[in-house]
């Protein structure tokens, strides 16, 4: 909870300053991984390009499999051991790798059940995460703490994208992976040292339905909500598209605007530390014009940029890339940081787990869906005539929150009630309007 002592949250509040810096070594950590283990299928394994997508799709798979059960766990138990045990099991599993490898034993196969279980992993780690923050800071203390998270995971990205190369040159990409097990050994660390500890949950606290019934009411959460609705229907479409344009996005400076590979890295990166830029402006902009008219400059208005990058030419040219890609990374991590505040103050505390998991089984689904999308459109197509159609794609998902009741608001509700009260969510009994109750 909130302390006494002046500054800012990493000064004042030390579980919070801990749970800060576990996540962000966790980030870091999944951007160098993001590079070491498409490098140890290429360089180690000759894994051909269908097996480097289907290690990509691994990793997400679980939130498709098990995401629905899994929220309902979250919101059964409590978080934090959730979060360490996720932890501690990612620590062996990417700790082993190296080991496997050194005996010989080391397969497509195997690498691949490693991206499945670290995926499995970072769903629980995930859910329980979101679902806890609230726990520990005070409701005005929450949009200061979403905003540093956001903006140090940005950070760490763009800082593990950049080094991920580095390490796997210096190390090999296989030994490259104990950087990332470090990252989850801080992680478990600096999450063992948070004092705040949730009240034990007894079954008499548990729901008697089934887990079925309650997958089902997480479901009816989104489903039944018009503000829940928007976002999560605006995060399936803006995956779409914004998966769409990066998985063909390599290509595309390569052959058709004849850059070499060092440089593109380098684009990719720069366009990434937008995301900082994000995170900094996102409180400072909704605390000028409201959260909800903040919410569509940054998810509408700053991503419509993202035209630009189709344009893209050689020589200074590259400047309507980064441009471009600057833009759509602020936009989306400013949106991100609102929503989140949002969610936490909305969402009854008892099914934030399930509506984390409800949310992301629906938006995480289009993201396999997009990466096909731009490799059929680039074949059929062409390349820049695929990344104009799929880069129209961001601004034009965020018309589903224009036409929400986002656009009639200057803020985003903090509670149902005064949702109710303003007109912009239906008094009535029914059960789709209803929120669910523990």
């Amino acid at each position: 909870m909130s302390q006494d002592a002046p500054g800012g949250l990493l000064r004042r509040h030390r579980d919070f300053r801990l749970l800060w810096c576990g996540e962000t070594t966790g980030k870091y950590g999944a951007a160098v991984t993001g590079v070491a283990m498409p490098l140890i299928a290429v360089s180690t394994l000759n894994a051909s390009t269908f097996e480097v997508g289907l290690l990509t799709s691994a990793t997400w798979a679980p939130w498709l499999l098990i995401g629905l059960p899994v929220g309902v766990w979250v919101d059964r138990l409590r978080r934090r051991p959730i979060m360490l045990t996720a932890a501690a099991v990612s620590l062996v599993l990417f700790a082993c790798v190296p080991v496997i490898a050194w005996r010989g034993w080391l397969s497509m196969g195997l690498l691949l059940a490693v991206a499945l279980l670290a995926g499995t992993a970072a769903v629980f780690f995930q859910t329980a995460y979101s679902a806890y923050l609230p726990s520990i800071l005070d409701p005005d203390d929450q949009p200061e703490g979403n905003a540093k998270l956001h903006g140090s995971a940005s950070a760490a990205q763009i800082a593990g994208l950049g080094s991920g190369g580095l390490i796997a040159q210096a190390a090999g990409a296989v030994n490259g992976l104990f950087a990332n097990a470090a990252t989850f050994l801080v992680s478990l660390l600096c999450l063992s040292a948070i004092r705040h500890r949730e009240p034990r949950v007894t079954r008499a606290e548990r729901r008697p339905e089934a887990l079925v019934s309650e997958v089902r009411e997480g479901l009816r959460l989104v489903a039944g909500d018009p503000w829940f609705r928007a976002f999560t229907l605006f995060g399936g479409a803006s995956n779409l598209a914004l998966m769409g344009y990066q998985s063909i996005q390599v290509v595309f400076l390569v052959r058709s605007v004849g850059l070499t590979p060092g440089l593109v890295g380098t684009l990719i990166a720069g366009t990434s530390a937008g995301g900082v830029a994000g995170a900094f402006a996102a409180r400072r902009v909704a605390d000028r014009i409201g959260t909800a008219r903040a919410t569509l400059v940054f998810e509408l208005g700053v991503p419509a940029m993202a035209l630009l990058m189709p344009l893209t030419v050689g020589g200074a040219g590259i400047l309507l890339f980064v441009t471009g890609g600057f833009c759509v990374a602020a936009g989306a991590v400013a949106g991100n940081v609102i929503k989140a505040g949002f969610q936490q103050r909305y969402c009854p505390p008892e099914l934030l787990g399930r509506l984390t998991a409800s949310t992301a089984f629906l938006s995480y689904g289009t993201i396999p869906l997009g990466g096909l999308l731009g490799g059929t459109l680039g074949t059929v197509l062409g390349v820049r005539a695929a990344m104009a159609i799929t880069t129209a794609g961001i601004p034009l998902a965020a018309l589903i929150l224009f036409f929400s009741p986002i656009r009639r608001s200057r803020d985003l509700p903090t509670s149902r009630q005064q949702a109710t009260d303003s007109g912009l969510l239906p008094n009535t009994d029914g059960e789709a309007a209803a929120l669910p109750h523990q």
